[in-house]
């Protein structure tokens, strides 16, 4: 018996070590990280919501993917996205939505412009659609897409976006420098 034991611990490491979580590689492309919260108000009968989380955005707007993590760093969900493909990822298994607009709509009961966000987390207008600098022009930022994004502590890693047609939705983010 005492004989097995060291045999009985290594079995133990190994099966330890399988349980660990295999993490994709991520795609090429720049990536982001930081915290970012989302709230929806209330609006007809639907109540208001409210998402926290730790995120990693890799990737761009063509082909990506959004990681959002748990205080504790663990993965809690996952988006990737090609042309081709959009999946979300989370312990409940994977889902395949036909884009992102659908896959946001289906995580928070709205759509988020995620392709925006990687020029707009930078501090600059999305290429993909046209801009406007913020009215009143003391206010830093620029509207797109039918949202605002202000941008006067973007020195200190935030950017605001928001979005004023009911329900309202704002996105808050600190980006990791």
């Amino acid at each position: 018996m005492i004989g097995r034991r060291p045999l009985l611990a290594g079995a133990v490491a190994a099966a330890l070590s399988a349980c660990t979580t295999f993490k994709p590689p991520s795609p090429p492309g720049d990536t982001l990280s930081g915290r970012l919260a989302v709230k929806v108000d209330a609006e007809g009968g639907q109540p208001a919501r409210s998402v926290s989380a730790g995120f990693e955005l890799s990737g761009s707007s063509a082909a990506g993917r959004l990681n959002l993590t748990s205080p504790l760093g663990t993965v809690v969900a996952r988006a990737d996205w090609t042309p081709d493909d959009v999946r979300l990822v989370t312990s409940d298994g994977e889902v395949r939505y036909g884009d992102l607009d659908t896959l946001t709509r289906e995580m928070l009961g709205e759509s988020l412009p995620v392709a925006a966000l990687f020029d707009w987390l930078r501090g600059r207008p999305w290429p993909g659609a046209p801009s406007e600098p913020t009215t009143p022009p003391t206010e830093i930022g620029f509207d797109q897409l039918g949202w605002s994004v202000r941008l006067g502590r973007l020195g200190e890693g935030w950017v605001t976006a928001q979005r004023a047609r009911p329900p309202k939705v704002t996105v808050r983010a600190q980006v990791e420098p």
